[in-house]
């Protein structure tokens, strides 16, 4: 048990290392390079390249290479993504941010199956069930890279608020914030109040180093997994057949109707850290107050996530659903009315623990639904789990320069309504088909999978 948990511990510690790198990155890039919208163009190819890469890459490398040399091969995908914001420009990030969406479903998945297979190992020596040992597992892996979201944040606000030319934002250029944003004001009161290059290298530096350390804790310390995987690797199905019923899952009505919920995870969390960021939090506060409040929805989150996965065996998910539809609404509702000012500092904190607990519901109830509801084929649905929720933050990023904000807002409110009347059919399906039976007696949290499509 030992041997394995220190391998589990090293897995944890090398994706909080990266992610923390990663996660600071993603919440900066559309305030940091805001220029023709580089930097949420970049997120939005990192998402598009990460589809491509989930179709085809994870099988192929996980069996050339093995789990522990696809994970560091990965993680050095990531770091180039790190390497190309030292000199921001569309020649080096979106490169590099192909890059990093190419190894972003080899690292997810190779951490997937070399969990998956020391919990089984161990379980099968130890005379435990599996479902239980891989369970831990997952669960010491989420509790130790949740926090990733936090000190990425944390270093970002940290060394971004050492800039000694504070800027003081007139009560005209505040106009410019908020959901009738204007957009070449806000980019320029934005440039204006950009750190100095010195404390932009000292964060990427920073970052970067984290990224290589995680890298050589992996290369170091990871045990390579027995491959008990090349036995199992004939009792599976081809690529091309896994690939295609990826698509043949689409006929199930149920997932159907699940596809604009799916979305909308991906559109919520992409307004979050592309827009809310921009033109609320770094127009009329300031970039070093963006890792600050992307702290406050990580924490929320993650105390959420395990709230939420524990009281949904008493609620059910209905309750869940409604909480979180309600909230998100109050929160576009209240975003398209409110005008951002610095006395206001509380309520920039006030949006982004909302959307954490009502992101917590998405993440953990919409990957849970999926469980129980396509039980007997759940590499297909988790697959179309991936590709839905992707393309969602593909769209998000991609019309996030286009648009302005209330635009983005109506959107998102109109893709929530459309998910939940869709979801209702869902649930009217389930009762129909199964009368006599309530839908929510199994175990409706995600669990620890809940949120591995981050």
């Amino acid at each position: 048990m030992e041997r394995n948990l220190k391998n589990v511990l090293v897995i944890s510690f090398g994706f909080l290392l990266l992610f923390t790198a990663y996660g600071g990155l993603q919440s900066l890039q559309s305030s940091l390079n805001s220029e023709e919208g580089l930097g949420v163009a970049s997120l939005s190819v990192v998402y598009a390249a990460l589809i491509l890469s989930s179709m085809f890459l994870p099988p192929i490398l996980i069996k050339k290479l093995g789990c522990k040399w696809t994970i560091a091969i990965s993680m050095c995908c990531y770091i180039t993504f790190s390497l190309g914001n030292f000199y921001a420009s569309w020649y080096t990030l979106i490169p590099t941010s192909v890059i990093l969406g190419l190894g972003g479903a080899p690292l997810w998945s190779a951490k997937c199956t070399y969990l998956t297979i020391a919990g089984t190992s161990y379980a099968e020596k130890a005379g435990k069930n599996a479902k239980d040992i891989i369970n831990q597992y997952f669960g010491v892996f989420f509790l130790v890279f949740q926090s990733s979201g936090i000190w990425g944040n944390l270093i970002s606000s940290l060394i971004l608020s050492q800039s000694s030319t504070k800027v003081e934002i007139s009560e005209e250029d505040l106009e410019c914030c908020g959901a009738y944003n204007c957009l070449t004001d806000t980019t320029n009161t934005t440039e204006s109040a950009k750190p100095s290059n010195s404390l932009i290298y000292t964060l990427l530096g920073v970052y970067t180093a984290s990224g290589v350390l995680a890298v050589l804790l992996v290369i170091i310390f990871l045990d390579q997994i027995k491959s008990d995987q090349a036995e199992t690797e004939k009792e599976k199905p081809s690529f091309w057949s896994t690939f295609l019923a990826t698509f043949r899952h689409l006929k199930d009505k149920r997932q159907c109707l699940l596809i604009p919920l799916t979305m909308y995870s991906g559109f919520e969390q992409g307004f979050l850290s592309g827009d809310y960021t921009k033109v609320y939090v770094t127009c009329a506060l300031g970039i070093q107050y963006v890792g600050y409040v992307m702290i406050c929805f990580a924490a929320v989150n993650s105390l959420c996530s395990l709230l939420f996965g524990k009281i949904s065996q008493f609620t059910g998910r209905k309750f869940l659903f409604a909480l979180a539809t309600l909230t998100n609404t109050a929160c576009i509702i209240a975003l398209l009315l409110w005008k951002p000012h610095p006395k206001q500092l509380a309520v920039f904190f006030v949006f982004p623990a909302l959307w954490g607990l009502s992101d917590a519901v998405w993440q953990t109830q919409t990957n849970g639904l999926y469980g129980i509801l396509f039980e007997k084929h759940k590499e297909a649905a988790f697959a179309n789990y991936r590709l839905w929720e992707s393309l969602g933050f593909v769209i998000a990023f991609g019309y996030s320069t286009k648009l302005q904000a209330y635009i983005k807002l109506y959107i998102l409110l109109s893709v929530l309504v459309l998910s939940m009347v869709m979801y209702g059919a869902v649930e009217y399906l389930e009762a129909k088909s199964s009368p006599g039976t309530p839908t929510a007696t199994k175990k409706e949290n995600g669990g620890p999978y809940s949120q591995e499509t981050r």
